[in-house]
């Protein structure tokens, strides 16, 4: 099986490899459509400005290229920033475009709860709140991960398969049919984060 990271110089990527690594798991490194639909299964991932992700995104035409990838059925997997980039939009950025995979919409932790009680970014270790059996879940129970993040995604319950309380309970991981998204880092989140991945590749 061959599974792809998509590198658009906004990810993490060196820390998601060496997890992979971990598992027995060679990842490549793609950048074009041609070569994402020569994968198997591929991570979006993503650190920094929704706005400058969606530019970089759309310089060799790696948005289309994914939206014909998730369409083909494969497995499409956002994490992070790649995971509010499934959504249309963010409060981060008016008038960046987002993939639009996902119905709903990313906002700042600022617009449903008053500043003063919480700190942002969230960052650091919190509970996922397992709402759904999912494949990507096997065999863990409601675990610890690291989130480090200002803004959330806002969507229909029936596409939320993980919340996490911080001030609010806010939607964590999602999936809308062969499109997965989790907020956290994977790579981060020591064991729990590794059966994860583990589980992406095998389910």
């Amino acid at each position: 099986m061959k599974i792809g990271i998509i590198d658009y110089k906004m990810g993490n990527i060196a820390s998601l490899q060496n997890s992979f690594e971990k598992i027995g798991i060679h990842p490549s490194m793609v950048s074009t459509p041609e070569e994402l639909l020569t994968c198997d299964k591929v991570i979006l991932p993503g650190v920094g400005s929704f706005h400058d992700a969606a530019e970089h995104l759309r310089q060799n035409a790696l948005d289309e290229g994914i939206k014909a990838y998730a369409k083909s059925g494969k497995t499409l997997f956002g994490i992070c920033l790649g995971l509010q980039l499934l959504f249309k939009e963010s409060e981060e950025s008016r008038g960046a475009l987002g993939l639009d995979l996902i119905p709903g919409d990313v906002v700042h932790f600022s617009s449903t709860t008053p500043k003063e009680q919480l700190k942002i970014p969230h960052m650091g270790w919190n509970k996922m709140f397992l709402e759904k059996e999912d494949a990507l879940f096997k065999g863990i129970d409601n675990p610890y991960l690291y989130f480090v993040h200002s803004y959330h995604v806002r969507c229909d319950d029936k596409y939320s398969i993980g919340k996490t309380d911080y001030a609010e309970r806010f939607t964590s991981a999602v999936r809308f049919e062969n499109v997965i998204g989790l907020q956290p880092h994977p790579e981060k989140s020591h064991e729990n984060g590794l059966k994860i991945l583990k589980n992406f590749v095998e389910s």
